[in-house]
């Protein structure tokens, strides 16, 4: 199974993901300098994991190609919830797991209640409860 693909340096923007040291991450800040008489364009990246939150800086050559993860969305049915996790079930194939509870969504999970979460790479993370 397919969970990255190439693309090149240059066409990254704020809002995309990247793969840095194996950590999938959103691009918050993208420089490009200009290239100098022998070299070639230099591309600061800024990044903030998508599990973690943790903040990455890197700076590749333009030329080159980084990995950008395949995210796939999935909705799931809460369970049940102890503390920070939630237990949830997945719509399509019903395999149960828990998931840790993001702080913004803290409040908002309940038993019987939808949510949408997202993987990443090999990582599950919740993003957001449906409403209704």
């Amino acid at each position: 199974m397919v969970e990255t693909k190439q693309i090149q340096v240059t066409s990254l923007k704020p809002g995309r993901y990247v793969v840095l040291d194996g950590v999938a991450c959103k691009v918050t800040k993208m420089d490009i300098s200009r290239p100098g008489k022998h070299g070639h364009a230099k591309c600061k990246v800024e990044a903030v994991g998508v599990i973690n939150g943790e903040k990455k800086v890197t700076v590749l050559p333009g030329h080159d190609k980084i990995e950008s993860p395949l995210i796939e969305k999935k909705s799931a049915q809460v369970l049940s919830v102890h503390e920070d996790n939630a237990s949830i079930m997945d719509e399509t194939n019903f395999e149960t797991f828990d998931l840790k509870i993001p702080a913004e969504l803290k409040g908002q999970v309940e038993a019987g209640k939808k949510v949408v979460y997202w993987v990443v790479l090999d990582d599950k993370v919740m993003k957001e409860v449906k409403n209704g």
